[in-house]
């Protein structure tokens, strides 16, 4: 079987890799498992929440995604990012000034985050054609003051921050601008770029964690927004059912979509959250993030059913949820 771009389908997670996990060690309380971006290991009276994350697709910020990406993870358990390693792997010949680009990047980010980055590896890669950045976030809470994305409940609603596609959004803009130039005006091309601002989730993450009423959180990464929710039902073992037309997509969105023809509830979504919530509480959250200048809008909820994976589209005709086979940036970039 020839792998797909992008990540490893679950059949193949559940038939290869979750079989091969070395020695079961009794610090352990939340491991590999489909869905769950996180391990949590306790340690005295601490749970360390630990989580790794690549970046391959990018090119422009990949030092800032690198960051973001990976303390996003750890927020969406309930605790705030603390330390990062990273793995930063150049192509063959690389100046200098591209370490130092990408560890300026690294740095400013994980300032604003108050990390701190305390070690990992850099070298020059024979036959590597671009840049990629691999990194592992940690945090740590009061021992299990902590939750996974694999917490829905039934009939939890599914709330959803900001819009969908952010990070694809930005990465497209910024490494296929001269393509896009016949589509967008260059302010829509900058504002595009600037979709790099948004791709944080840790204040939308801790704000709904604090406001009280949250089961589960996750940051729809590779897939999108569909799949990111596909994620959480086979966590959980749920079935899903949402409105299409309560899911926001910004015009520069939409614009690059159209011209690369995907569809934006599959693109990279880092930047965005989903959360679901207790039914009674679920309006309270969302009112919580919104005066904290986050959108955020119910848009579905949770069903027991696992079998019910459903979107109703803006026309009222229900279809089954697409489950992306790989993101479609991938499809975007090998278009050019």
């Amino acid at each position: 079987m020839t792998l797909p771009p992008g990540k490893i389908p679950i059949d193949i997670l559940k038939q290869i890799v979750f079989k091969n996990l070395g020695t079961p060690r009794k610090e352990i309380k939340v491991g590999p498992t489909a869905g769950i971006d996180n391990a949590v290991i306790d340690i005295g009276e601490k749970s360390l929440i630990i989580s790794m994350d690549p970046i391959t697709g990018a090119q422009e910020r990949i030092g800032w995604l690198a960051v973001n990406v990976n303390a996003n993870d750890i927020a969406t358990s309930g605790a705030e990012p603390a330390f990062l390693f990273t793995c930063l792997m150049l192509p063959q010949n690389a100046h200098k000034n591209m370490v130092q680009t990408i560890s300026a990047q690294m740095n400013q980010a994980a300032q604003e985050l108050n990390m701190a980055i305390v070690g990992g590896h850099a070298e020059s890669t024979p036959n590597l054609t671009h840049p990629i950045v691999v990194a592992c976030a940690i945090g740590y809470t009061q021992k299990g003051k902590y939750i996974t994305s694999a917490n829905a409940k039934p009939n939890d609603k599914i709330i959803l921050t900001k819009t969908a596609g952010i990070e694809g959004t930005a990465i497209l803009a910024s490494d296929r601008e001269n393509q896009l130039k016949t589509t967008l005006t260059n302010e829509e091309l900058q504002k595009a770029k600037d979709f790099y601002q948004k791709i944080s989730i840790v204040k939308d993450a801790l704000t709904a964690y604090k406001t009280g009423g949250v089961h589960a959180m996750h940051d729809p990464t590779e897939g999108g927004i569909t799949g990111g929710i596909h994620e959480m039902a086979d966590a959980a073992n749920l079935g899903i059912h949402i409105s299409r037309e309560r899911i926001q997509v910004e015009p520069e969105t939409a614009k690059i979509c159209n011209y690369f023809n995907i569809d934006p509830l599959q693109l990279i979504g880092s930047g965005a959250l989903l959360i679901a919530a207790q039914p009674r509480k679920a309006s309270t959250i969302a009112k919580s993030l919104n005066k904290s200048n986050i959108p955020a809008a119910i848009i579905g909820e949770f069903l027991p059913d696992k079998t019910q994976r459903i979107i109703t589209m803006p026309n009222g005709k229900t279809e089954t949820l697409p489950r992306p086979t790989a993101d479609h940036l991938w499809q975007a970039l090998s278009r050019r």
